[in-house]
């Protein structure tokens, strides 16, 4: 099982970062967008928007720091199952609370060729599903690293386990 989570490790991650950072440049074209024309349909359509490529930026520095220590020290501190479940268990929810505002804001996924209301509708649309892909991405993360909390747990490790046995 060691091998797996040694090579399923930067794979997930990477995932989350790639996704990441491919939604950290919508968003940020989106919010220059608005900021330039001022043409954004809700001031909520805005305050989500800038969420969203907050969030990116939180997921990008924090997943490549999770992502780096892990490849470097995979029983290190920060590399604990602790340290990972806590990490995680934070970015799954600022991310569901991201793509739910989003999916609520926009009545679900935008039908662009007959609404007026929204500029930006592709990007919007393409916002809302890279946000529901990473929340997957993460809760497949979260359940994984919770399994080798209980395995860990188990073989009397305790919540400071590694991800990986030494």
């Amino acid at each position: 099982m060691d091998a797996a989570v040694r090579r399923g490790h930067p794979i997930m991650f990477g995932s989350i970062i790639l996704f990441s950072i491919i939604e950290m440049c919508i968003a940020a074209w989106i919010t220059a967008r608005y900021n330039s024309h001022h043409n954004f349909p809700t001031v909520g359509i805005q305050a989500r928007v800038r969420y969203v490529l907050f969030l990116t930026i939180w997921t990008i520095l924090f997943g490549t720091a999770y992502m780096t220590m892990f490849l470097l020290s995979p029983d290190g501190l920060f590399t604990s199952v602790f340290s990972h479940w806590v990490f995680l268990t934070i970015t799954w929810i600022l991310w569901v609370a991201a793509a739910a505002a989003l999916t609520q804001t926009l009545g679900g996924a935008l039908n662009c060729s007959v609404q007026t209301k929204f500029v930006y509708c592709g990007q919007l649309n393409a916002l809302e599903g890279f946000a529901w892909l990473i929340w997957v991405l993460l809760t497949f993360t979260l359940c994984f690293v919770l399994y080798r909390g209980i395995v860990a747990a188990r073989k009397g490790d305790g919540l400071r386990g590694g991800l990986v046995s030494v």
